[in-house]
């Protein structure tokens, strides 16, 4: 009895000097304020500019709360202050992790959004609206992008994210279309006529109902001229009539 009595005292006080370590660790990291304290101070810390001190609060929830709500959130806050910092592969990362730490938590749509944000400002140009078109840009970042948001819808269709994906990937697909149809018009005007039709295949097969159709019709009809396949090139003329009866050139071969 004595021996039983004993051993409950020991875990007892075992259990109360651990309470005691995690508390004087929370102490220790989070200066006694609590996760509520922590995140409002880290907004008004970002809010005024500061956003390294207003990370290094979000990286103090984390470390001293690690189960609590504040902790969720201040990891999708870092990622949207390093991706508003363009600090790009530092807030890819972030997501990632979070993605993996929570695959089916009510944020994680978020996550995958934000990712596709990313990914999108990745392929964008201070040039946009002067002379470059992101389609003859970082395609690579445009594939990205499409890939991140359709595995949102994928995943999550039902996610208020998912709607604004959808809207999204129509843009990203007219991009991909626009970036193989001048594919095309390179080889074209180097002469690699067989390369160019396939380049306009690829297009009108992956990318159809996109603008960029008719002109892929078009360029695909001439470049079976130039290789005297007269009788495709008059179906691929038959279709663009057909389909666009009111086309006319939108490409220049200059």
């Amino acid at each position: 009895m004595k021996k039983t009595l004993t051993i409950s005292l020991l875990f007892l006080i075992f259990l109360s000097s651990c309470s005691l370590f995690t508390k004087d660790k929370v102490n220790l990291v989070a200066g006694g304020l609590t996760p509520k304290a922590l995140y409002e101070l880290s907004q008004e810390r970002y809010d005024s500019g500061s956003t390294n001190q207003a990370i290094e609060h979000l990286e103090t929830i984390i470390a001293a709360y690690p189960g609590s709500k504040y902790s969720i959130q201040a990891r999708l806050d870092i990622a949207y202050y390093l991706f508003k910092r363009k600090e790009y592969t530092r807030a890819l990362l972030e997501l990632n992790s979070f993605i993996d730490l929570y695959p089916v938590h009510s944020s994680t749509p978020y996550a995958y959004y934000l990712r596709g944000n990313i990914a999108e400002d990745l392929s964008s140009s201070i040039l946009d609206d002067i002379v470059t078109d992101s389609a003859q840009r970082d395609i690579q970042s445009v594939h990205d992008a499409y890939g991140y948001y359709k595995l949102l819808i994928d995943t999550f269709p039902a996610s208020k994210y998912s709607i604004e994906a959808k809207d999204k990937l129509i843009k990203l697909k007219n991009i991909l279309a626009r970036h193989e149809l001048y594919v095309a018009i390179y080889y074209t005007k180097n002469n690699t006529f067989i390369a160019a039709i396939n380049r306009c295949k690829y297009l009108i097969e992956h990318y159809p109902n996109t603008p960029s159709i008719p002109d892929a019709l078009h360029l695909m009809a001439l470049n079976y001229d130039m290789i005297l396949a007269s009788k495709l090139a008059q179906d691929a003329r038959a279709i663009l009539t057909a389909s666009y009866p009111n086309y006319s050139p939108r490409y220049n071969l200059d």
